[in-house]
């Protein structure tokens, strides 16, 4: 691992002379399966450098200018537009992807360039685990965070659990997460089912579960873990489980994905995000210029994108300027910042952000078609011992 990146004062003094501006690049999966997290982040970025400049997007009277660049979820069209962000476009800092797969394509090119990789929203453990390096810092929260609050909500003596994961990085990043948090709190996995992302008959994969719960004594709960389009919660939930008594429990998810939460009242878990859970000004400014802008609640990752813009103005303010990559480093570890969430505070070791988490339960309400996550209760960021894994 580098302990310095090199980089002579002369060329540092060239790039300050050279740039009138603060150029940001967010590299993120505009089309494809999560176009609609990506569009998403991409109003909580702006509307958070806009919250941290104050209105004006400049820092310190230099103009920032976001340059946007779609991955595809492709990950070599990931890797190869940031190169091109860093190389061509002179980005100080850029900010994405959607994807897991594509974040890790795009993790050494940050090294390679020495620059500045926020990741927001991508959440594989392995981001800042294996695969990490100094230039990569993360503000969205990582597999272990939403595996640990879950394990917290979910978990208890006599507990059996069987999982359903997407058969990528996201999933089984995920799983392994959350079999390794279940183990301090006394439930078990039984059974871990993946499938193919783009899966849409579940049939065969409920019933290999069902066979590995059915004959269990206690509680027992399918966990489902599970990005983007397709979610098979409703599709299983109509498979009717509870006959063999199996609850279904997930983790929190964008509006448009709760609507299969209404389904299942009172099913509780813990989730990263929803607009009426957190209690701070920045949320309330979020929330308030959310409606009147879209006439809409902001959603799971438009507060992520917003807490990465954040990140990005506190974190040249501190640093003195955006040009030079080590001081941004040293500013950045152990960096505290405001967010839609509350204080977030970049881990010195692996550069993840640690951040509060919400243990909820499922609430059908009057004017609401979905589920809504009514909080049980804040998990903060000292009850959750989050691995360091790189």
């Amino acid at each position: 691992m580098k302990t310095l990146f090199a980089a002579s004062a002369a060329a540092i003094l060239l790039a300050q002379a050279a740039s009138a501006e603060i150029r940001i690049a967010h590299i993120y999966g505009k089309t494809g399966a999560l176009e609609a997290y990506a569009a998403q982040s991409h109003t909580g970025l702006m509307m958070g450098l806009e919250y941290a400049t104050g209105g004006t997007m400049e820092i310190d009277g230099e103009p920032i200018v976001v340059i946007e660049k779609d991955t595809q979820l492709k990950p070599d069209l990931g890797k190869a537009l940031l190169a091109e962000a860093y190389g061509d476009d002179d980005a100080q800092i850029a900010v994405g992807p959607v994807s897991s797969g594509v974040a890790l394509a795009m993790l050494p090119v940050a090294e390679e360039y020495e620059r500045i990789l926020i990741v927001e929203p991508a959440v594989a453990d392995s981001i800042t685990g294996e695969n990490w390096n100094r230039a990569i810092f993360r503000t969205g929260r990582n597999s272990s965070q939403d595996a640990i609050s879950n394990a917290v909500a979910l978990g208890g003596e006599g507990v059996t659990v069987a999982t359903l994961a997407q058969d990528y990085a996201f999933g089984r990043d995920g799983v392994a997460a959350f079999r390794e948090a279940l183990e301090g709190t006394g439930a078990s996995i039984a059974h871990e089912e993946y499938v193919p992302t783009d899966t849409t008959d579940f049939t065969a994969a409920a019933e290999r579960i069902f066979n590995a719960m059915k004959d269990l004594e206690g509680e027992k709960k399918l966990f489902i873990i599970w990005a983007g389009g397709g979610n098979p919660m409703g599709k299983i939930n109509a498979m009717d489980p509870s006959r063999f008594g199996i609850e279904i429990a997930t983790g929190g998810n964008i509006l448009a994905a709760l609507t299969a939460y209404k389904e299942l009242p009172g099913m509780e878990g813990a989730t990263y995000y929803y607009y009426e859970i957190p209690d701070n000004a920045v949320n309330d400014w979020l929330v308030e210029e959310h409606f009147k802008r879209f006439d809409s609640p902001p959603d799971f990752f438009t507060a992520g994108g917003m807490s990465a813009g954040i990140a990005v103005v506190e974190a040249i303010k501190k640093a003195g300027g955006a040009d030079d990559t080590e001081a941004l480093i040293t500013a950045m570890e152990g960096m505290e910042f405001e967010t839609p969430k509350g204080t977030m505070m970049f881990r010195p070791e692996d550069h993840q952000a640690m951040q509060s988490m919400y243990h909820f339960r499922t609430e059908v309400q009057e004017g609401k078609d979905y589920g809504v996550p009514v909080l049980v209760r804040e998990i903060g960021m000292d009850e959750m011992d989050i691995p360091i894994r790189n």
